[in-house]
């Protein structure tokens, strides 16, 4: 007696099956535990004290939060079941931290495709996802857009779609800004920190971070954040013969290098926009130029400080790899 068994190839789907509206939440859920934290940090490096000193993580928070970019990154590699066969990842816009998680929350993200765009050269077409972020119990996370390029299963099949991705907004709405240190004691955190806090911080000021920062451990990020886009884990993918760094992992160092810039950052509230200019590859040495766009005193006695990081990777020449507009909190 012999069976057969049919073929079942696992992978994502191509550009051509997507579908305005087509929703992807199957990802586990991920509780985010000490060992996450501690693997995160050593990869990237970063430097929010509060992230780093469990005594004043107490005195100023009642808790252990979890790093924003922990958390981005966690959201970001559930999302990838949509993007499984990603070329590259364009744009994110609009992305909120809604609240804080701890250290023992359990992340969970749905997957909305919201716009597609075949392009005119190549066949390949770009997907828009709306990504929601929930814990354990629905409350809110994280909320924001992301831009995927796909290939096309064959180059005649487009399927002719031409959604409008410039009306993907970055706007944010003010008032949510302040939402993930809502019960923090901002004076306690002034109290403990020696240094400049929000009133000291000018608008128009540029940081060059001198020293450059090698991009390593690119696949131990990728499996920690449960992200299973071939491109990030296998050379072959694509036809490239590199593994295309996770754009996470370029963001990570770009904030490590503003928690040097400003080493009083007490966390990341928001993304207005984020371009990856070019791609990343482990072994490259990333620089980057931080400025203060805007300084504003907001609820809870902190300060909102609107800020744009250039990244560069230094090759032949410097070549530009992101432009990240981001949101931070700082004690007044």
């Amino acid at each position: 007696m012999s069976t057969t068994s049919a073929r079942l190839d696992v992978a994502g789907p191509f550009y051509e099956e997507l579908q305005v509206g087509q929703l992807f939440d199957s990802s586990p859920g991920l509780t985010l535990t000490e060992g996450h934290a501690a693997l995160h940090q050593a990869i990237l490096g970063d430097r929010l004290r509060i992230n780093l000193d469990r005594h004043l993580a107490h005195d100023v928070t009642g808790g252990v939060p979890a790093h924003p970019g922990l958390v981005c990154d966690v959201a970001i590699g559930q999302s990838t079941l949509a993007t499984q066969r990603v070329i590259a990842n364009l744009f994110y816009r609009g992305l909120v931290l809604r609240r804080s998680p701890r250290l023992g929350d359990t992340l969970r993200t749905t997957t909305e495709v919201v716009a597609l765009r075949d392009t005119s050269s190549k066949p390949v077409g770009l997907a828009v996802l709306h990504i929601r972020t929930v814990d354990q119990d629905g409350r809110a996370v994280l909320d924001f857009h992301r831009c995927a390029m796909l290939p096309m299963r064959s180059a005649d099949a487009r399927p002719g779609h031409a959604d409008d991705l410039d009306a993907i907004s970055a706007e944010l709405d003010p008032a949510g800004l302040t939402a993930c240190i809502d019960g923090w004691d901002l004076a306690a955190y002034r109290r403990a920190v020696p240094g400049q806090h929000g009133a000291q911080i000018e608008p128009g000021a540029e940081y060059v971070i001198e020293s450059g920062d090698t991009v390593t451990g690119a696949t131990e990020l990728v499996r920690l954040s449960l992200n299973v886009a071939a491109a990030h884990s296998d050379p072959g993918s694509g036809g490239r013969g590199q593994r295309l760094v996770y754009g996470g992992h370029t963001i990570g160092i770009a904030l490590q290098h503003v928690t040097r810039a400003i080493p009083n950052l007490l966390t990341v509230a928001a993304w207005r926009s984020c371009d990856h200019l070019g791609p990343v590859f482990e072994g490259d040495v990333l620089h980057s130029r931080v400025v203060v766009q805007a300084v504003t005193r907001a609820a809870h006695d902190s300060t909102l400080v609107d800020l744009r990081v250039r990244t560069d990777a230094a090759r032949t020449q410097r070549e530009p790899v992101l432009d990240w507009q981001l949101i931070g909190v700082m004690a007044w």
